[in-house]
């Protein structure tokens, strides 16, 4: 099967896939959908991998997928530009804001790095290489085009890159740095919080402390949340963040507090050309 979607980018977006449970198309995306899906059906805009289109008759097995465009609920508007550090015919990286997610996600569509760049730039195939937090700021690395898009991913997850953090947090004078954190790091699905297991270790972080609460983060592994968990669990958590030690309930139109944790450094050698690259982040905590 074919793994590349039926469907373009269409205003930033790719189209959403769904596996049939078997049966009439239209009378199940009717029922799982309700009336949108169904009309999309009737206008020929649901489509297989094969990019036949499915008609009101069509009948599919079960677990055939189907793509179509998913209509957009209404966004909070993130309000920070998202300034372009580098860009050439493979690559863009920027300086993400806080509160703006990496990619498409639950609520975050539209609102996020992805979307709003290909948009922006006119890049319909812009994909990230790797990912930031909807809280974290900072260097964030987009492949420009898809025969590129493996090298880069790989990159990032064979551990080939160097990533520097900096964080605020408060001062412990009985901790000595710099230290090594590492802990098995657990996030389960509809859970917010990740956890701390005892487990064989999955997650590794070199920190150290520039003075005056300012520390530099050094992950050698890149599990969900693993400096909020890992400065959490020395006693010291991020400022501003509202999952550790405790969840916070935020509005989502609330930007008056971000979170002080900042993706400030890329280093790697350049997976297509072997040349040494290094990306920094302009903004400060």
């Amino acid at each position: 099967m074919s793994r590349i979607p039926p469907l373009p980018v269409r205003d930033g977006l790719g189209p959403a896939r769904v596996r049939l449970r078997g049966g009439v198309v239209l009378d199940e995306l009717a029922s799982r959908f309700g009336a949108e899906a169904a009309a999309k059906v009737l206008a020929g805009e649901v489509v297989c991998t094969d990019g036949t289109v499915v008609t009101p008759t069509t009948q599919l097995p079960a677990n055939t997928l189907v793509w179509m465009y998913r209509e957009l609920a209404d966004e909070v508007e993130v309000p920070f530009d998202i300034p372009v550090l580098y860009r050439d015919d493979d690559i863009v990286v920027v300086d993400k804001p806080h509160f703006l997610a990496t990619m498409p996600r639950g609520r975050h569509v539209a609102q996020t790095a992805t979307v709003r760049l290909r948009r922006e730039l006119g890049m319909p195939e812009l994909s990230p290489a790797h990912r930031l937090d909807r809280l974290t700021a900072g260097v964030l690395l987009f492949t420009a085009r898809r025969e590129v898009r493996g090298a880069y991913q790989t990159m990032f997850a064979a551990g080939r890159v160097g990533k520097r953090y900096l964080a605020r947090a408060g001062v412990d004078p009985t901790l000595r740095f710099p230290r090594v954190v590492w802990s098995r790091i657990v996030k389960r699905r509809r859970h917010l919080q990740a956890v701390e297991e005892t487990n064989r270790p999955n997650a590794e972080t070199l920190v150290e402390h520039l003075g005056d609460g300012l520390y530099r983060l050094s992950p050698s592994t890149g599990r969900t949340h693993q400096l909020r968990v890992h400065m959490n669990s020395l006693g010291l958590p991020i400022d501003g963040d509202p999952l550790y030690p405790e969840v916070v309930d935020v509005p989502a139109d609330d930007f008056s507090r971000p979170l002080k944790l900042l993706a400030h450094t890329l280093e790697f050698d350049d997976p297509l050309t072997g040349e040494p690259r290094r990306f920094t982040s302009a903004r400060t905590l």
